[in-house]
């Protein structure tokens, strides 16, 4: 009766539905082809990536929660292409590879650069694998200062400061730093570092003169790291994914399954980018330590 009265409407309604499941369908398989080891039933390799500067450590942890919960993910591979960042979201990261790996295996691999924060991080791992040439080391605490004292004054500016305690604007970049200032603020960053140190010693169970003595800011490559016992094995992400799998049990053909990506924004494009991260960075007037590689 109704394909009688209205046979347009039907046939609309008949080929939207054809449409809809057509798209369902090919976006399925889309998705299958381009990450097909998420469909594989049986036991993978959870992959989380860390790039850029290190900034906050929500993204990370979730992930790593989710791999760890996940009967499925065997094992999990930590990809570090950063050159560090700040110093508590890097110590949150690694304190969560610390509670991951006390239950399932986890690696770290190292890309182009795993230095300062990132090796922070790594170091949390039950193993690092590294490229021979990866810049890696840094285990070094840094804060920087720009005084506009001087500028202000030539353009006629004249900063007004009211405080509530003697050091309350310790660090204003519109004066001259105080001997016991930069007392104080040494002193927080030997702090800072003394933490780094502990951590490397604790997760890598390395002595701790050794430790001292590469704990100097200065920088390694991956294969200099593996003869001074900060790095495991050189090797690249498939190396890193077959080690840790085998760390996991698992016999025969290695799955991945990468953690998912936040949607596409075209303001996380032009902002996200490390090189603008460490300008904002250091533009921020805020008091802050990082763990930090910045090269010349």
């Amino acid at each position: 009766m109704f394909t009688r009265r209205h046979p347009y409407l039907f046939f609309i309604l008949v080929f939207t539905a054809v449409v809809a499941t057509a798209l369902v369908v090919m976006t399925f398989l889309f998705t299958l082809g381009t990450r097909e080891s998420d469909f594989d039933f049986g036991e993978k390799v959870g992959v989380i990536e860390v790039n850029g500067i290190i900034t906050e450590s929500k993204t990370v942890l979730n992930q790593l929660k989710r791999f760890r919960e996940d009967k499925s993910i065997k094992a999990i591979v930590v990809r570090i292409n950063s050159p560090g960042g700040a110093v508590g979201p890097s110590q949150e990261i690694f304190r969560e590879i610390r509670r991951t790996s006390a239950v399932k295996k986890v690696v770290a691999s190292m890309g182009t650069i795993a230095a300062s924060g990132g090796y922070y991080i790594a170091a949390g791992a039950n193993g690092i694998v590294a490229n021979p040439g990866t810049i890696t080391g840094s285990i070094g605490v840094i804060m920087g200062f720009t005084n506009y004292q001087d500028l202000l004054h030539k353009i006629g500016l004249v900063p007004i400061v009211i405080k509530s305690g003697k050091y309350k604007d310790i660090g204003s970049p519109v004066r001259k730093m105080k001997p016991e200032e930069r007392k104080i603020l040494t002193d927080f960053a030997d702090k800072i570092h003394q933490q780094f140190i502990q951590a490397v010693i604790d997760g890598r169970k390395m002595d701790r003169k050794k430790v001292e003595s590469l704990a100097d800011g200065r920088i390694f490559t991956g294969q200099e790291s593996k003869k001074l016992g900060l790095v495991d094995r050189l090797g690249n992400l498939e190396d890193a994914i077959e080690w840790a799998g085998r760390l996991g049990g698992i016999k025969g053909k290695i799955s991945t399954v990468y953690a998912k990506e936040k949607k596409f924004s075209i303001l996380k494009l032009l902002t996200d980018s490390s090189a603008r991260e460490l300008f904002n960075h250091f533009l921020d007037s805020k008091l802050s330590a990082d763990y930090i590689y910045i090269p010349d």
